[in-house]
């Protein structure tokens, strides 16, 4: 017999706002004790447990079938990892520090190296003995290099624990501190921490001060951050001169310094913040140089102003605003600023030498690719670390000489099981959208494939937040390659391919066009002969997940399968829930529909388990952990449950949640593979050719 479905009760609350009413069915799924959940998952209701438990076995069910296929890509996909991998030692001083991987192991090991000579600084393999869940998202060393700070998560939940550890010795020094969001600062002394802590609905509120040997219970509140809309952040300038406080949304941002050499000083405001007004900033000499999109600069500008005289009055012009040229990045050091750039959709470096403005840009070959800069620990040096990769190409780090205008090859990302760029072709196409707006689509496909309208195509979208995905080398995605699939990204509004104005057009209001971009490039590839209707699947993750949703709505005989990973489709309703972690900082994203009727109704009209109806769907997997503080767990269980209720002639709608992971998955690099997997054997029992065999 095949497996039955799980059928989550029905318990109908009606929800009235705006003159509007709207029946939810399965509120229930969500946790009364949430928070604490984030702590401790054994808190979760029985009832509701027993339900994603119900849903985690119906998925491995009616998934058996492939799970030999699934343990097969488990092992083909950890092949193309290099399991005794190491970064490229970044020089700091007497010292280079890097990270490297053992065989075997699932955690990163930091450590340096002095005369040839390796010292372990934390090894997370041996720290995450015995636990369920481990991940360490940062380890600092201070600046004298006695001391690390590094921080963990015990339990997916994002609620980061500091540790302090003398180098030599391995010794910890004072107690743990938790509740933190994980991110970290040295003061110059090398005895004072700067650390985010959040609040109990998990924002990031506040900064403290940590002296070394001292109680943390007596830390020092250096900053809180007084609006519930906006995140906290800390960071250092490049000449080591500021410890930098960000207080920011989506879209406005305010700066705080404190003199590195004076830990004790009070941080003091750079610009105070203005609606829509972004900078950022790095010093050199007496002057400050600041990245920003004021006076009209939508793509983002580069100014001067005197460190003793902080006033938008005294702002200097450097790099100008150019319309279409997006500086997302800039890079200073002593003698030359580097901007990273997006244009027409692609990146570029371009280099300034500070003394004369003579400028230069390092230029690549392919039609697609992806850049990174790669900060390191030194100003006073002519050397530039870069990261290049297309979809073919696998990761190559660069050290550029900024002066000779030479780049010298560092490291070349090594696939054990074999890759040759040569075997793939990777191009853009363009898809025109109902308004005539032009969506990049980034292909990877066998150089041997027919271009008949045959293959299956797994096309990715997120377009949300400004955030624009690479055309970059992930090595997974050759198992679906090699099995004769497309790989396609479509550069949907809500990132900032485009520019800053390609975001502005896919939030808020005009949020609809990421859904009509996904849905137009899926079309265009019709078009050009790569699939047809049915062949396409579509995935996504967190906003992703949404826009998963949100197609599934609108165009659900345009896909054959979906991946929604930990997605984001109870909008509304999230929105509506100031208590929730994300909630407040949000609001200029997707609009406030507790305070605006247009904000309400522009939510409605697409937030993906609002508007499930009785139509035939495509299978569906998706995917959830059950102590994301991001994208919380009820809302992939809410939207499955309400799929399964008006899909009855559809596809598969399935579940799978992670219970000892958050929103990141799986911790560890192996462990991370078994997720992966899943995702691809789904996709390949929903593309087999021969379909009614592959469901029987």
């Amino acid at each position: 017999m095949p497996p039955t479905a799980p059928e989550a009760p029905q318990h109908p609350v009606t929800i009235v706002r705006h003159g509007h009413a709207r029946t939810d069915p399965y509120v229930w799924l969500r946790s009364g004790r949430w928070r604490e959940l984030m702590r401790d998952p054994d808190l979760l209701e029985p009832e509701i447990r027993a339900h994603l438990e119900a849903e985690n076995a119906y998925t491995a069910a009616v998934l058996a079938p492939v799970e030999p296929l699934r343990q097969s890509l488990v092992r083909e996909l950890r092949a193309r990892i290099k399991e005794d991998d190491s970064t490229v030692p970044s020089p700091d001083g007497a010292f280079a520090y890097y990270v490297r991987h053992r065989t075997g192991g699932e955690h990163p090991i930091y450590c340096r190296a002095v005369g040839g000579v390796e010292e372990v600084v934390l090894d997370c393999d041996r720290e995450a003995e015995g636990q369920s869940f481990y991940r360490c998202i940062a380890c600092r060393h201070s600046p004298d290099h006695a001391l690390a700070a590094y921080a963990v998560d015990h339990n997916g939940a994002e609620y980061y624990t500091i540790h302090i550890r003398e180098i030599a010795s391995g010794r910890q020094l004072d107690a743990p501190i938790g509740e933190s969001h994980g991110e970290m600062v040295w003061a110059n002394d090398g005895r004072t921490l700067f650390y985010t802590v959040l609040d109990r609905s998990h924002r990031p509120v506040k900064v403290m001060r940590h002296r070394v040997g001292e109680d943390p219970a007596q830390d020092t509140v250096v900053y809180e951050e007084p609006d519930p809309g906006f995140y906290l952040g800390l960071s250092r300038t490049e000449s080591r001169r500021y410890v930098v406080i960000e207080a920011h949304d989506h879209t406005t941002s305010e700066l705080y310094l404190i003199a590195a050499d004076r830990p004790l000083a009070p941080p003091e405001c750079v610009l105070p913040r203005e609606r829509d007004l972004e900078y950022a900033l790095s010093d050199h000499g007496d002057r400050f140089l600041i990245l920003t999109n004021a006076d009209g600069a939508e793509d983002f500008q580069i100014v001067t102003m005197p460190i003793a005289a902080p006033a938008r009055a005294n702002w200097r012009p450097l790099v100008p605003h150019a319309m279409g040229r997006l500086i997302r990045a800039m890079l200073l050091f002593r003698d030359h600023l580097v901007r990273l750039e997006m244009q027409d959709a692609l990146p570029r470096i371009v280099v300034r030498r500070l003394a004369d403005g003579v400028e230069h840009t390092i230029r690549f070959a392919e039609e697609a690719y992806d850049l990174s800069l790669l900060p390191g620990h030194e100003f006073a040096t002519r050397t530039l670390r870069f990261a290049y990769s297309s979809m073919t190409t696998p990761q190559r780090i660069y050290d550029y000489d900024l002066e000779a205008r030479t780049r010298l090859l560092r490291k070349e990302q090594e696939v054990p099981s074999g890759h040759d760029p040569a075997r793939y072709l990777t191009h853009r196409l363009q898809a025109t959208a109902p308004d005539g707006a032009q969506v990049p689509v980034s292909l990877l496909y066998r150089r041997d494939l027919p271009v008949d309208g045959a293959a299956p195509v797994l096309l990715y979208g997120y377009g949300s937040y400004g955030i624009s995905i690479p055309a970059t080398f992930v090595a997974n995605r050759f198992s679906l390659v090699d099995r004769g699939f497309v790989y396609a990204i479509a550069h949907v509004r809500g990132g900032k391919e485009r520019g800053y104005g390609w975001y502005r057009a896919g939030r808020l209001a005009a949020k609809e066009n990421t859904f009509r971009d996904f849905i137009a490039a899926a079309e265009a590839l019709i078009a050009a002969g790569y699939t047809r209707v049915g062949r396409i699947a579509a995935h996504g993750g967190s906003a992703g997940g949404m826009l998963m949703g949100a197609v599934a709505n609108l165009r659900p005989d345009l896909f054959g399968a979906i991946v929604a990973e930990v997605p984001f489709v109870d909008v509304l309703n999230t929105m509506s829930d100031a208590s929730l972690p994300l909630t407040p900082p949000e609001w200029h994203e997707w609009g406030n529909p507790i305070e605006s009727a247009d904000a309400y109704r522009a939510i409605l009209a697409y937030s993906p388990y609002d508007n499930v109806r009785e139509q035939p769907y495509p299978h569906i997997l998706a995917m959830a952990g059950l102590t994301d503080p991001r994208v919380t767990y009820w809302e992939p269980a809410k939207w499955v449950a309400r799929l399964r209720a008006r899909n009855p002639q559809g596809g598969l709608v399935l579940l799978r949640t992670n219970m000892q992971a958050g929103h990141g998955g799986a911790a560890g690099r192996f462990e991370r593979l078994e997720e992966v997997a899943l995702a691809y054997a789904f996709l390949l029992r929903m593309f087999a050719k021969d379909q009614a065999a592959a469901l029987a």
